[in-house]
């Protein structure tokens, strides 16, 4: 069956310095409602100015995710988003009275410790997965980078990076499902190499910084004089290299904390998709100009498939919500003509159904002999037939009335359907049932094909007393 669409069950907060700002912000994750996504509300604006956290709306990635319209920005988001993203989060409000979400430890880990406490609450819609079908490929010949998609089960991910660095030539990190997130990468910090750290501050960045929310990569000689530099640019005393080129602040989580990072970044960057993803996600050398970049991408190809009906996605195995017995009690109909066999999913607005197409069906005797072709208008028969269904189920007695339809209208019929097939039937009400009359959207599917799609209208009668 499918999964539901998520929220976190109850508000909460985080203060802190923003890294490159330096200001003390707070920021508040709230409970939104179903296909809210994710937004930035800047509450310290008046107006106040709301963003939403998808991939046309990044302005900057020089050193962090930027996300911003005309009025105002919202910086470093990445490592919030990706704690959202990870624990399946569809839909949260975010406000905060500054400019930049807090860096705190330089991880997820804080945000994904926050996500549990709060809990996470199931809402009524489904979730719309976009579903990698094919090989996606987005790469910067110049920079090396190269980010591909693959078709697969679960989002899982594989990324290498590599610096001109002795100390930090290649590494690797995978994870293998997003759902181990929260155990192998959320608590993997960023890092700096302490070359960057005092052109960093030149550049008016990194007031936020400290020994406490990075990991300090040197990588080449350093004299005294720099590392006191660095310490009272940190505000501290002493501060000591450690001979594998890290500063003495902290030892490392993992061998590949760098790398993990950033697999971190990038989940948190492909969170500005706007809807959770199933594929495999193999980046090498990735950044936020080129995870950002390749989430525009994958935003065309969303936009592009929202255009049209998605397959549901069902375990055609699984019990049924009313089997062939039931249907028979709501329907009139009868062999040959009863072409629903299961309905798979009921709403008080939607109804999943389906049919296994087999060569005994009789039609397939003249249609074709040589070529069997399930016949289009049959498909929608089929689906007026399911919708039937959907439309007796507003009403408490359903026993005592018939459908009939009264309109269909822009069918179209995208495939050919034959024996060996499973027909899966989705409607929805277009607009609310009133005075027996049902206005519903029709789809069939075979796989996440379609096969036949249309709008039908649908009226009630109350069955005369024999």
């Amino acid at each position: 069956m499918s999964d539901k669409q998520k929220t976190i069950k109850t508000p909460f907060s985080y203060s802190g310095k923003g890294l490159h700002t330096g200001i003390e912000i707070t920021v508040t994750v709230k409970p939104a409602e179903v296909d809210f996504g994710y937004k930035f509300k800047r509450i310290d604006l008046s107006p106040t100015v709301t963003i939403a956290a998808v991939a046309e709306n990044v302005t900057e990635t020089a050193r962090g995710t930027v996300i911003g319209s005309s009025n105002a920005s919202v910086s470093t988001i990445e490592h919030l988003l990706a704690s959202l993203y990870a624990s399946g989060i569809d839909n949260a409000e975010i406000e905060l009275n500054g400019p930049e979400v807090p860096i705190l430890d330089g991880s997820s880990k804080p945000w994904m410790d926050a996500i549990t406490t709060s809990g996470i609450e199931e809402q009524s819609e489904d979730k719309r997965y976009f579903i990698i079908k094919k090989k996606t490929v987005y790469t910067d010949e110049e920079s090396g980078v190269q980010i591909i998609a693959y078709p697969d089960e679960t989002l899982n991910f594989d990324v290498k990076i590599g610096y001109d660095s002795p100390y930090l030539k290649n590494q690797y990190a995978c994870l293998e499902d997003i759902s181990d997130f929260g155990t192998e990468i959320a608590e993997c910090r960023t890092f700096v190499f302490f070359r960057e750290i005092e052109k960093l501050a030149k550049m008016n960045l990194i007031k936020g910084g400290d020994l406490s929310n990075a990991i300090v990569i040197v990588d080449h000689n350093v004299n005294q004089v720099e590392v006191d530099t660095i310490a009272n640019l940190f505000g501290k005393e002493k501060i000591e290299i450690k001979s594998q080129g890290v500063l003495n602040n902290i030892e490392l989580k993992y061998d590949n904390e760098p790398a993990r990072h950033k697999l971190l970044d990038l989940i948190g960057d492909l969170s500005l998709c706007g809807v959770p993803i199933k594929g495999r996600i193999i980046a090498t050398h990735p950044g936020h100009k080129a995870n950002t970049e390749f989430a525009k991408l994958l935003r065309v190809a969303i936009k592009k498939e929202k255009g049209k009906p998605v397959a549901p996605q069902i375990d055609i195995y699984a019990e049924p919500v009313i089997d062939i017995e039931g249907i028979k009690n709501l329907l009139p109909h009868r062999y040959p003509f009863l072409l629903v066999d299961k309905i798979m999913k009921l709403t008080p607005t939607s109804i999943v159904g389906m049919k296994n197409v087999t060569f005994n069906e009789n039609f397939f005797m003249g249609h074709f002999p040589k070529e069997s072709v399930f016949p289009g208008v049959l498909q929608v028969e089929a689906l007026a037939q399911c919708g039937g269904v959907l439309v007796l189920s507003q009403v408490p007695d359903p026993e005592n009335y018939l459908t009939y339809f009264v309109s269909v209208k822009e069918v179209k019929w995208r495939r050919k359907v034959v024996p060996g097939d499973v027909l899966i039937f989705v409607l929805d009400f277009l607009s609310p049932f009133r005075r027996g009359i049902a206005h519903m959207k029709a789809t069939a599917f075979v796989g996440d094909q379609i096969a036949c799609e249309g709008e039908m209208m649908a009226q009630i009668v109350k069955k005369q007393a024999e």
